[in-house]
C-alpha cells in the first residue's frame, strides 16, 4: 500500500505516527515536508474534503496567530489562502493512503486508513 505523510519532523506526534508507517512492512512510504514543499491549494482542499473535515478543521492554532487573526471563524476559502501563504498553519500530520486521509491526531487515526 502507498502512503504520503505531510510530516514536520519537529512535531512529536507527526514523527510518531511516521514511525507507525515505517514499521508496517506493507505500507511504500512517501515523506512529504510540507514546511518546504507545501501542498497546492487545491491539494489541500482535496485532502480535508477526503478527511471529511473542512479546512477550519485542519488549521493548527497551537504556536500560531490563526487565532488572534480571526482564521477559526473566517471563510474555508479564506483558511485555505492562509495555510497556502503559510504552512504551518497546516495542522499535522495528514496522511493518505488509497484507503482515505486523516488528520492523523492523536497518532493513532493512521490506523483507520491502513
Amino acid at each position: 500500500m502507498k502512503a504520503t505523510i505531510w510530516h514536520n519532523p519537529k512535531c512529536g506526534t507527526s514523527r510518531n505516527t511516521k514511525a507507525i508507517l515505517e514499521e508496517r512492512d506493507d505500507v511504500e512510504l512517501t515523506v512529504v515536508e510540507y514546511l518546504k514543499n507545501p501542498p497546492t491549494r487545491e491539494k489541500l482542499a482535496q485532502l480535508y474534503a477526503d478527511a471529511g473535515i473542512t479546512p477550519n478543521e485542519g488549521l493548527r492554532l497551537r504556536g500560531t496567530d490563526a487565532e488572534e487573526r480571526g482564521l477559526p471563524d473566517a471563510s474555508a476559502d479564506e483558511v485555505l489562502d492562509a495555510m497556502v501563504a503559510e504552512p504551518i498553519l497546516i495542522e499535522r500530520p495528514l496522511v493518505e493512503t488509497e484507503k482515505g486521509v486523516r488528520l492523523c491526531r492523536p497518532k493513532e487515526k493512521v490506523e483507520d486508513i491502513l
